[in-house]
């Protein structure tokens, strides 16, 4: 027995007491690990370019001011579990701009886009069922699977190809008699991917010869730069099996607003979904309602922040060109990257730049990419770019990057 479970069943004797195998599985998020020494930084009057987060600096549209300040309420009371009526209608009608036809009852709306994974996780798995995922994923899907007792079965992407899907039968190998889904980012947080109609049809194959849900997390539909993206709902032939889980944060740029959605024609899966939904009681109301304008005229906000962000997905790539040593490929959508560097230790290095290295008093916050593994010792010399700085910042910060990798000491 290894010294470090020894002293764990030695704690647990001395303490009487010991949490969950879950809790301790729980990964900490490499996105915000080292933000506490970035803000220690500051502190010392050192400028920090967070490259670490998926949060937009954009202005939140007026609209949703307007409408919180419009709210004419005796009271805050409790929504219905399942969503208030006209945010359940406008879901229905961004879905409809977006081709993809559902009723309000096959619409449950979330806290965020996390508790729809969560809560589809939970409908179709049993504990110690697997769900295949493709890695680097977003770091977060560790956590949920926890939460859900659920193991992620990872299959491993490369970089060399922009980390697009492997064959059919590449995926098929993962397939065991304890998976009953697959889980899809499109596009994709970390890399900014986005997967073709013809390689999401792969998926679609395997669903149907294994009999497997398919999750497709699609909070990012608008950030696909050359090409509409493709969704779980563009194939009747998995209608019975297909899960929609969505989020407003970022397409809207209203993080802290955390509402999402579940959609599926499955009824099975939305009686299930609605029951956890009654569990937690409800969404917040103010917040449902706020969001209601954008969801039904959603071009005219969406576009603005896609054109932006395109534009600094351009400057991004343009400027890890200038850096020796840097592997990178052209991201279709979202607004991500993760790149290789010429280190042994992107997570040696990372925590080096944030908390010892600066030029002129400025420095940079990345966020290590082996947290969006998790296959043990993948990733190791990567790191996930998020382009949330403007363009000149942007520039700034990857020069930054490049004098500090000619600095850096393996």
């Amino acid at each position: 027995m290894n010294t470090a479970k020894m002293d764990e069943i030695i704690e647990e004797v001395e303490t009487g007491v010991s949490i969950s195998h879950r809790a301790k599985a729980m990964q900490a998020s490499p996105i915000r690990k080292l933000a506490s020494i970035a803000e220690a930084r500051k502190k010392k009057g050192i400028k920090v370019y967070h490259l670490n987060i998926g949060q937009p600096d954009l202005h939140t549209p007026d609209a949703v001011f307007e409408a919180i300040r419009g709210l004419d309420l005796p009271t805050i009371a409790y929504a219905p579990s399942n969503g208030l009526p006209q945010a359940l209608t406008a879901w229905k009608n961004y879905f409809a701009h977006h081709s993809i036809q559902l009723d309000e009852k096959e619409i449950i709306i979330t806290t965020g886009g996390s508790e729809a994974i969560i809560f589809a996780l939970c409908a179709v798995c049993d504990t110690d069922d697997e769900v295949i995922v493709f890695e680097p994923f977003y770091t977060n899907y560790n956590g949920f699977a926890s939460i859900a007792n659920v193991r992620l079965r990872p299959v491993k992407l490369s970089i060399s190809n922009g980390f697009h899907l492997p064959s059919l039968e590449e995926i098929e190998r993962h397939v065991t008699s304890k998976t009953k889904a697959i889980l899809i980012c499109n596009p994709n947080n970390p890399t900014g991917t986005v997967y073709s109609r013809e390689e999401v049809q792969r998926l679609v194959t395997l669903c149907q010869r294994h009999n497997l849900f398919l999750l497709s997390d699609e909070v990012y539909r608008e950030f696909a730069y050359n090409t509409r993206a493709t969704s779980v709902m563009d194939f009747p032939e998995i209608r019975d099996r297909s899960i929609l889980l969505d989020s407003c944060s970022k397409r809207f740029n209203v993080c802290g607003a955390r509402i999402g959605a579940i959609a599926s024609h499955n009824e099975e899966v939305m009686q299930a979904t609605f029951k956890f939904g009654m569990a937690r009681l409800s969404v917040a109301s103010i917040e449902q309602l706020a969001l209601v304008p954008l969801l039904n005229s959603p071009e005219q906000y969406t576009q603005p922040i896609v054109e932006e962000f395109h534009r600094r997905r351009d400057a991004v790539c343009e400027g890890l060109k200038k850096i020796p040593g840097v592997t990178s490929y052209i991201p279709e959508g979202a607004f991500y990257i993760v790149i290789g560097l010429p280190v042994r230790d992107a997570d040696h290095f990372s925590r080096w730049l944030i908390e010892e290295f600066e030029d002129k008093k400025e420095t940079v916050l990345l966020a290590p990419a082996n947290g969006f593994y998790a296959t043990p010792n993948s990733g190791t010399n990567e790191v996930r770019l998020a382009f949330m700085l403007n363009v000149p910042d942007l520039q700034r910060s990857l020069e930054i990057l490049r004098r500090a990798l000619e600095t850096y000491k393996n």
